[in-house]
């Protein structure tokens, strides 16, 4: 079936689905395929359940049921039905790619965007071959803006996902140690990253460049790049500034406050702010989306426990954004680090779960505390060093219970599961 009859089928329903066990009434169920299961295998049950149609790839359920559909490819179709659904719209579609930053920015853009304009942005982490035509398929006529999140772990994964969403403005946060294990090398990570900059210049679109990065500025071909930074020759030339443990940027005079600590996330801050005033708000109505901005469960969050302060970063982790969170708490005193493994690393994970371990050592810290198989392998020189297998071993130690008037920055991978010593 090609795409314009599969597109007459799906405006036809209520949305889109790709779980049985979440399907809603009079969807468009897509049977895909993963490393343990086929969904093919689950199309009659998807009809059972209320979906208008279930799209399949495997002959054998061709003609089962009047309402089971044969494509040659489910994944491709989904795609396809994406690409064209997004093609007849006019709807601004905003790609944010990068190693690290990229949920934070895509907040930041939707908060500040949102005082002005109707805007979508992915939900989630449903940011991959699959996450991204299922957003796509979220636009409607009354939207303004699509904020597209876009990850990848190997090379060519940015530009098929850039010739589905076909982006007219986007950024790339940052290149960083991640994913070196599907990109073979941190080259491989900058020519992954750098597909989102080619499809732009190729398509005459926006690409909203860190003049203050080197290696963004090397990469990025297009003629039609609004730069931002600190340094002087920026379109946007910004003045980053702390107060207390919260960032503020100035522009042109006028003072933005943020309710973001780190200094890593000033570059998230000023690409944020600049596509507000590219896209036409105040100078008002980008402090008020500031002042509305909630980040994501985990990702930069300031607790209080008892006497401790707990600053919670365990959404994700790799080598560039440790040493950033890591660098950034120096100058704090009385402090404790709580360091979860990093994955996706490959034949890199030892040396770069040592280089963090190394980087800390002989340092002023109360105690560090090391999670997971990756960081128990590492070398420890200091009595301050504490190792645990798992989050559990952690929580269940006199030591840890035992901490008071602390300030705390806790950094892991999501599967090391840190955030629960907090719940």
């Amino acid at each position: 079936m090609d795409t314009q009859k599969l597109y007459s089928l799906f405006n036809s329903c209520s949305g889109v689905s790709i779980d049985t066990r979440k399907i809603n009434k009079d969807e468009m169920y897509f049977s895909l395929k993963g490393d343990n299961f086929d969904g093919n295998a689950f199309a009659m049950e998807a009809i059972e359940k209320g979906a208008k149609f279930s799209i399949v790839d495997d002959v054998e359920q061709k003609d089962i049921h009047d309402n089971i559909v044969y494509v040659e490819n489910s994944l491709r179709a989904l795609q396809d039905l994406s690409n064209h659904h997004r093609s007849l719209f006019d709807t601004k579609v905003i790609g944010i790619t990068g190693s690290n930053g990229k949920t934070t920015t895509k907040n930041l853009i939707y908060s500040i965007l949102s005082q002005k304009y109707n805007v979508i942005k992915t939900k989630g982490n449903l940011n991959n071959h699959i996450g991204v035509p299922l957003s796509l398929l979220n636009i409607k006529d009354d939207i303004d803006v699509a904020i597209i999140e876009m990850g990848a772990n190997h090379v060519g994964e940015i530009k098929r996902l850039c010739e589905i969403a076909m982006p007219d403005i986007g950024l790339i946060t940052n290149y960083g140690y991640a994913h070196l294990e599907g990109f073979g090398s941190f080259e491989g990570v900058i020519k992954g990253k750098t597909e989102m900059y080619e499809y732009l210049t190729e398509n005459y679109g926006h690409i909203i460049l860190n003049n203050d990065d080197k290696l963004q500025v090397e990469n990025c071909k297009g003629d039609l790049a609004l730069t931002f930074g600190s340094s002087q020759d920026s379109e946007f030339t910004f003045e980053y500034k702390k107060d207390n443990s919260s960032l503020k940027l100035k522009i042109d005079g006028y003072e933005f406050n943020s309710n973001l600590y780190g200094e890593y996330n000033f570059s998230n801050l000023a690409s944020s702010i600049t596509i507000g005033k590219f896209l036409d708000l105040s100078n008002k109505e980008i402090q008020e989306g500031l002042n509305k901005f909630l980040n994501d469960s985990n990702r930069s969050e300031i607790l209080i426990s008892d006497s401790n302060k707990i600053y919670l970063d365990a959404y994700n982790a790799n080598p560039t954004s440790m040493l950033a969170a890591i660098s950034n708490f120096e100058n704090i005193k009385n402090r404790v680090l709580i360091l979860g493994d990093m994955f996706e690393l490959g034949e890199y994970s030892d040396q770069e779960h040592q280089k963090i371990v190394d980087f800390v050592t002989n340092k002023d810290y109360n105690k560090v505390y090391l999670v997971g198989d990756n960081f128990s392998k590492c070398n420890t020189d200091g009595e301050y060093f504490f190792k645990f297998l798992n989050t559990h071993e952690l929580a269940q130690s006199d030591s840890f219970k035992n901490l008071k008037n602390m300030n705390i920055l806790v950094k892991g991978s999501r599967g090391v599961k840190l955030e629960k010593l907090f719940k």
